[in-house]
């Protein structure tokens, strides 16, 4: 399993996005400028996460963006599925058929599901708080 570059980048974001919060906004500019990702990418990022409710925009003065909830209620999950939709290892895990020309046969689709249950369950027992202090859950 391979991250796109964006959903990469939009975990880097909220990670410098947690360490602006208890409170204090930001800004797509600001992200960009402390992550080097480029203005476009992040503020494209911005909307994305903002959409998924990982993020919230205050407009007006003194406004910009800050976490929605507190980081350690953020999951690596979270964040990828914000970007990337669902987490599936296979095209075999989408409800309904998946078109594959040996799924009557398939003795392996009925496994895909536990497969995909652990990876997520895995990327969701990393928080944000964990990332954007560098260390470990």
């Amino acid at each position: 399993m391979r991250l796109s570059s964006l959903a990469d980048y939009a975990v880097v974001m909220m990670g410098a996005a947690a360490r602006h919060c208890g409170g204090q906004r930001t800004s797509a500019t600001e992200l960009a400028a402390e992550t080097g990702i480029p203005l476009p990418t992040a503020q494209k990022l911005v909307s994305l996460l903002t959409r998924a409710g990982l993020l919230k925009s205050v407009r007006g003065q003194g406004g910009g963006i800050k976490l929605a909830r507190p980081s350690a209620a953020i999951s690596l999950a979270d964040i990828i599925e914000a970007i990337e939709g669902p987490i599936a290892m296979t095209n075999c895990t989408n409800h309904g058929a998946c078109g594959c020309t040996i799924e009557p046969d398939c003795s392996v689709k009925p496994h895909w599901s536990a497969v995909n249950t652990a990876v997520r369950g895995a990327l969701g027992e990393v928080s944000l708080a964990s990332l954007s202090a560098g260390a470990r859950a």
